[in-house]
């Protein structure tokens, strides 16, 4: 769990900094992580009253350990989504750009005839940003 948790908020930091190359070269691991994690959070789930009984202190200490991840989990996922979402936003920007240079001009005083179609212009990406 303690793995788990330094790679999320590695990538956390990474994504709040813009370094996405280097927050998607996080994701096998984190991905190999989250799914032991879920296994073991399962196979605990199944085992409530035998560990309780067996390990209580352990049981103990894996409850807070789970209880201080969830809000470092919560935070991942917000810096994640609007990530997304700013990306997202780029591109509906972008594309509205190179659309609006298409449309007919055909209402209005100073209206033209529709142009014929034409292919899309190439759009260049910045990858350094």
């Amino acid at each position: 769990m303690a793995r788990l948790l330094a790679v999320v908020e590695k990538e956390t930091e990474l994504v709040r900094l813009g370094k996405l190359d280097e927050a998607g070269s996080l994701q096998p691991e984190k991905a190999k992580l989250v799914s032991v994690y879920m296994r073991g959070m399962t196979y605990v789930r199944d085992q409530t009253i035998s560990l309780g009984n067996l390990a209580p202190v352990a049981v103990e200490r894996l409850k807070r350990q789970h209880q201080e991840f969830q809000p470092v989990l919560r935070i991942n996922l917000a810096v994640l989504a609007t990530a997304r979402e700013v990306a997202d936003g780029l591109l509906r920007k972008v594309a509205e750009g190179a659309g609006s240079a298409r449309k007919p001009l055909t209402y209005g005083p100073g209206g033209q005839g529709p142009r014929t179609s034409e292919l899309a212009d190439g759009i260049a990406v910045n990858r350094a940003l």
